[in-house]
């Protein structure tokens, strides 16, 4: 089980001085990886949280990252497909790749914001057909010397696209429903878990995307399973507990679960805290209590 930690990108806490604080920790403590999410807009009057309120720009924030880190891996779980060509997150993430020195590990998805695709002037309909497409350009774009391509969804001219990546970074695939785990399974290097899981049946989805990649003729045991751990410290024997929430001892042994369950990587994500990555939440007591977290919770602690 590898342990990854979510840099400061919600909310009040979420300045360039504490994400700096929590990577260059993080990576003297001996975390895997760092990770961050995605989220365009916050339409006026929605319930999904005050997490969503205010966050920023996961590729310009893992840019910063590869330049104040050295050995940690960076993530983004997820970047949303529709929001770009497949030209244009090519090159974005062969940069950050390239300026990382091969750390990236590049988490996409297919939204789910109606707000966001209409922002974006993509449609909602069809996207899954769409990031069928998407992934194979991209990747022809990361290796072929010359794309040319003309799908039902996008078209290249004979053009080249370098500096290539070297490796193209491994794509992870989000998604809940049967369909996309599927889709994970038959396309993806592995799968990430939405915030919203239920961690208590998570070995039931990473079940659904080993059996289409061994279905598509795929080594299942070489996928990678990560989740996004909603991770709340909190007094221990709170009453209903939900997993990754408590105690430090109990956390871990969440985790020790998961791992049971079939998960390679767990990432704590204390934006998804609304104590924590909040426009309301003191940034000072955020800081405080996740470097607490960091130390408690650290690979070996």
């Amino acid at each position: 089980m590898r342990i990854g930690f979510g840099v400061p990108v919600s909310g009040s806490w979420a300045t360039p001085a504490n994400m700096l604080r929590v990577a260059r920790r993080a990576e003297d403590l001996g975390y895997d990886s760092l990770w961050t999410f995605q989220r365009l807009l916050y339409p006026v009057g929605h319930t999904m949280g005050p997490t969503y309120r205010s966050v920023l720009d996961p590729v310009v924030t893992l840019a910063y990252l590869a330049g104040v880190t050295e050995r940690v891996r960076l993530g983004v779980a997820v970047l949303n497909m529709p929001f770009f060509s497949p030209a244009l997150l090519a090159k974005q993430l062969a940069t950050l790749q390239e300026v990382s020195g091969g750390r990236l590990d590049a988490g996409l998805g297919l939204g789910w914001l109606p707000e966001e695709f209409v922002a974006s002037g993509a449609p909602l309909a069809g996207r899954g057909r769409r990031a069928v497409e998407f992934l194979q350009v991209l990747r022809r774009f990361w290796n072929d010397d010359i794309v040319s391509h003309k799908g039902e969804f996008y078209e290249v001219a004979p053009s080249h696209m370098d500096p290539r990546p070297v490796p193209p970074p491994p794509v992870l695939l989000g998604g809940t429903a049967e369909v996309a785990l599927r889709r994970a399974g038959e396309l993806a290097d592995g799968w990430i878990s939405s915030s919203r899981t239920d961690l208590s049946a998570i070995s039931d989805q990473i079940y659904i995307v080993k059996d289409a990649a061994r279905a598509a003729g795929r080594d299942p045991e070489a996928l990678r399973f990560i989740c996004r751990g909603v991770t709340k410290l909190r007094e221990a024997g709170q009453p209903g507990r939900a997993p990754l929430t408590g105690s430090p001892q109990e956390i871990r042994a969440d985790v020790e679960a998961l791992a049971a369950a079939g998960v390679t990587e767990v990432f704590h994500d204390l934006n998804f805290d609304p104590e924590i990555g909040s426009p309301d939440a003191d940034p000072v007591t955020s800081m405080r209590r996740a470097e607490e977290a960091l130390s408690a919770l650290a690979p070996g602690a």
